[in-house]
């Protein structure tokens, strides 16, 4: 019995270190459960590397001057000169446009906008302004506080205007000193205060949108003043023109057909499978399509044109003509695929709210606003944000149809890049700064879109 009591007792120890050896994961477990992370990781790092590695490279190429050697080519720094050339100098006519009228204006730009201009202007105006004081009034900082922070950063940016503008020019005080080679530093410094300031008081978001809404009010007056009398508008400017104009039209038509085709109409099937079709053409056949539609002399269209009375016609005679051409055919090309997703959106409107509003006696327009808008808003955002992205890029339809012409007045800011690049090799940097340019621009107006536009459409059809 003792021996049997013995045994017992050394057995038990045995049993439970073996049990607790059993229970840690052996080196084979734990490499299987790392074995997700040591694969995942370098594809993802491979994946950072590749998207950021070539905008860094163009970044440098922005800031850089390529020149040919013998037996290959030379890059040198220069810093900014491309994109002061780009702003300020010989390029500043094509990317931002150029004035002709004589008499100065309030921002010492020559020319002035049209009367539909000035409208235009003040209508975007009230409207900032009315975005501006509604983010003031939704703030819960006290009054003293934000009146306190705005008044730093006026004075300060108006103090920094004053320096560069009297005391380092070329008849001012520092003229010929080390401030005259080093003035960027008063500019630097007051705006890193302002924006400092900014922060320990809480105004960074009012700061953010004080930005915006001069970006937006600048941008605007730039194409006012350039689309006036005897005005030029530059590559920045006719870009603008094709995005916002055809990206409206093609939302409120894609909107409209959508809308149509969920009604009991008969032939619905049908119209569903036609209005694909132009998303199934590339854009350079579309381009040469619509180049074929729009010649008055020899194109299909040919009679209808002389039966008109518009044998002496070509859409390339006005600038306006010829962006319309460019607008028709973009707005044709893309219309579907702004059907398609809004389509599939209206489908997944629930139609309980619908039926209960049907009952309480809503029109159609009040179920519009009240009920499918708001549902529709997420997926109307993200597809705006996509074709936006996608419309500031465009250069088939203006390369082929009119070559950017009549002059530059169908250049877009990608053919504009285009056309440096292809000059010559010593143009490469020039034509990297107009892309990043054109990279600053869509960065801009996605986050305005993403975190203003969203919320005020949220409020409207709230």
């Amino acid at each position: 019995m003792e021996a049997k009591r013995d045994t017992a007792q050394v057995s038990v120890p045995v049993t439970e270190r073996d049990a607790a050896d059993a229970a840690k994961p052996s080196l084979f477990d734990r490499l299987e459960d790392l074995a997700p992370t040591l694969l995942l990781w370098p594809a993802v790092i491979i994946v950072l590397f590749l998207a950021i590695f070539p905008l860094f490279v163009s970044l440098y190429l922005s800031l850089s001057r390529v020149q040919l050697v013998r037996g290959g080519y030379e890059i040198e720094f220069i810093g900014l000169n491309n994109y002061e050339r780009l702003l300020r100098g010989s390029g500043s006519r094509n990317f931002l446009g150029r004035w002709f009228d004589d008499a100065p204006n309030f921002l010492g730009l020559e020319g002035q906008p049209t009367s539909i201009g000035w409208v235009l202007l003040a209508t975007l105006a009230a409207f900032m302004l009315y975005m501006l004081v509604s983010h003031i009034r939704r703030s819960n900082m006290p009054v003293l506080r934000m009146g306190g922070g705005s008044g730093t950063v006026v004075v300060l940016g108006v103090v920094s205007w004053f320096i560069v503008n009297f005391l380092v020019a070329e008849e001012g005080a520092m003229a010929g000193t080390w401030f005259e080679e080093q003035y960027w530093l008063l500019t630097v410094i007051p705006g890193l205060v302002v924006i400092v300031s900014s922060v320990m008081l809480g105004l960074f978001n009012l700061l953010l949108r004080v930005v915006i809404v001069v970006t937006m009010m600048a941008l605007a007056y730039l194409t006012a003043i350039t689309l006036g009398n005897d005005g030029l508008p530059g590559a920045l400017v006719v870009t603008m023109i094709f995005v916002f104009a055809g990206v409206t039209i093609q939302y409120l038509l894609g909107l409209g057909l959508a809308l149509l085709v969920t009604q009991n109409l008969p032939g619905k099937r049908f119209f569903r499978v036609v209005f694909l079709l132009p998303m199934m053409i590339t854009p350079v056949g579309i381009g040469f399509l619509f180049r074929m539609m729009t010649d008055t002399v020899k194109g299909p269209f040919a009679p209808l044109f002389k039966a008109a009375g518009l044998t002496d016609f070509t859409w390339v005679d006005s600038a306006f003509g010829a962006r319309t051409a460019i607008l028709i055919g973009d707005t044709w090309q893309w219309t579907p695929f702004m059907f398609v997703i809004l389509l599939a959106a209206l489908e997944g409107v629930s139609t309980e709210p619908i039926e209960a509003a049907l009952v309480d006696g809503a029109n159609r327009w009040q179920m519009f606003r009240f009920i499918v808008m708001p549902e529709i808003i997420p997926v109307s955002i993200t597809l705006i944000l996509i074709r936006l992205i996608e419309a500031f890029k465009i250069i088939d339809l203006p390369r082929v149809m009119t070559f950017g012409g009549p002059g530059t007045a169908t250049e877009s800011v990608t053919y504009y890049a285009f056309n440096q690049w292809k000059a010559s090799a010593t143009s490469i940097g020039f034509a990297t700064a107009v892309a990043y340019m054109l990279l600053i621009v869509v960065t801009f107006f996605s986050l305005v879109l993403v975190n203003i536009a969203r919320r005020r459409l949220l409020e409207f059809t709230g």
